[in-house]
């Protein structure tokens, strides 16, 4: 009898994650785990925070398993190893020109890469972006001596938590970005003015609503950035790039498969071929709940994405519903959000707490419903945000506004 085999091409936390599941449901065939960097699949999140803000700090604190886990478990990983094609027709994954791994199902878990920069200068040395565990090693070492100009472009996530990294380290930090609040289009313009605030307490310096014209250079060394303000010039010793990311969907569409934003997935994250399937950052897949398709570079989301994807390719009748989650450590400021942004979008949110203080909770109900809600140093609480979320009852938003009263009574 032949031995079955699934292959799961790319290393993150997905793919870990995916790989935990089949041999947790019982999976006795074999699992391959196709990675492109030279680390074993690691979490993503705190190379923009903790990592990148302690050198102390050794890869092996950021990988999901360590390299025994994955023996014991019969994984196999390949690192630094890139698929290059995704042979549909005659099952396999091409290595190279010379090798190639057969397969019974695959999932693609291959994420994203960052945005680049498309001005005049982006290609010079001090330009940094950050996606890998390698990125942030290079950013930390950078801004870990502190007195540099940094300049960062962007003011969402990555952005604002490597300005607060870099003002950490005793950076001068410059932000420029196209909007006219930081984090506005993730958690709306209130929070975004809160979030602005602390930036500026902390000694951050905006340029909003600008469009950067060109990284300036000397001897390929980044040295200032222009705007399209009449002869605004930013002096910087590096800049850290922070437009987002695309999905890396190249061997899903160079094999045929359905491809938008994302590789197109079902509720249960099967693609357009029933052989394949895709989770994490790289799948666009239909949400249950939205009845619409969501995709999501979140940590929670390819821990759930991968969950849900290999019980999927075991057979299961299984829909991948989570309410999405993800959290951001900027300063002494925590913060978890649970919720549809896109139902919140628009939405006038309610708060409990003190604002001031930064130690309070923002809830968007929408249609009478809590359609998200977002905990700012006040912990023990997502659990119930996203209950009450679930469970799609009506809710009085003067009961929420109530420190007074329980979460789930409201």
């Amino acid at each position: 009898m032949t031995t079955r085999r699934f292959v799961i091409i790319g290393g993150g936390l997905a793919a870990a994650t995916a790989a935990e599941t089949l041999r947790a449901e019982g999976y006795d065939g074999d699992v391959m785990v196709i990675g492109a960097e030279r680390h074993l699949p690691y979490l993503r999140p705190p190379l923009s925070k903790e990592y990148l803000s302690d050198p102390a700090k050794e890869p092996l604190e950021t990988y999901v398993h360590p390299w025994d886990w994955y023996t014991e478990h019969g994984v196999h990983v390949l690192t630094g190893t890139l698929a290059v094609e995704l042979d549909l027709v005659d099952r396999k994954v091409v290595l190279d020109e010379t090798s190639s791994v057969a397969f019974d199902k695959a999932l693609i878990a291959t994420g994203a890469k960052p945005r680049r920069a498309q001005v005049p200068g982006a290609e010079a040395s001090g330009v940094h972006y950050l996606r890998t565990l390698d990125d942030s090693e290079d950013l930390r070492d950078a801004l870990a001596g502190g007195g540099k100009r940094v300049v960062v472009l962007g003011s969402g996530w990555i952005g604002m938590e490597t300005a607060a990294v870099a003002r950490g380290y005793g950076n001068d930090v410059t932000v420029v970005a196209r909007g006219a609040l930081p984090l506005s289009s993730a958690v709306g313009p209130e929070l975004g003015a809160i979030y602005g605030k602390l930036h500026r307490d902390k000694g951050v310096q905006f340029r909003l609503q600008r469009e950067v014209r060109e990284i300036l250079t000397a001897d390929g060394q980044v040295t200032g950035v222009a705007t399209d303000q009449d002869g605004e010039v930013i002096p910087a010793d590096l800049v850290i790039v922070g437009h987002g990311a695309a999905p890396n969907t190249e061997i899903a569409e160079d094999a045929g498969l359905a491809v938008n934003n994302g590789i197109l997935a079902s509720a249960s994250l099967a693609t357009s071929n029933p052989l394949v399937y895709a989770a994490g950052d790289v799948a666009n897949a239909i949400h249950p709940v939205l009845g619409r398709r969501l995709r999501s570079e979140h940590w929670a989301n390819a821990i759930g994405g991968g969950r849900t994807a290999a019980k999927a390719m075991l057979g299961h009748d299984v829909v991948y519903d989570d309410v999405p989650y993800f959290y951001s450590d900027q300063y002494d400021v925590g913060m978890e959000y649970a919720g549809y942004t896109a139902l919140a979008a628009d939405v006038q949110p309610v708060f409990r707490g003190d604002i001031d203080a930064r130690e309070f909770i923002a809830f968007w109900v929408a249609g009478g419903r809590l359609v998200a809600g977002m905990n700012v140093n006040v912990w023990d609480v997502s659990d119930d945000i996203q209950t009450i979320i679930r469970e799609g009852r009506r809710v009085d938003p003067a009961r929420l506004a109530d420190p007074g009263i329980p979460l789930l009574d409201v």
